[in-house]
């Protein structure tokens, strides 16, 4: 099981998963800021760019916290 990512933590793409990241539109405004997994939607987050733009309902799976050495 993938460990889940912890709130307030900055995330990546996880281009492991094989899925193309260029259809989302963070794509461009990464890394992304993990505020934390919204109650009545299990397993989905909310996430602010690095623009400031707020993503909302993205499953948290797709993401990896970035290592302190990509921060």
């Amino acid at each position: 099981m993938k460990p889940k990512i912890r709130e307030k933590s900055l995330v990546t793409f996880d281009e492991s998963l094989g899925i193309e990241i260029n259809k989302y539109p963070f794509s461009t405004d990464l890394p992304l800021l993990f505020l934390g997994e919204i109650v009545n939607m299990p397993e989905h987050g909310i996430f602010v760019g690095k623009s400031g733009k707020i993503y909302q309902g993205y499953h948290i799976w797709n993401f990896r916290e970035l290592t302190e050495h990509e921060t």
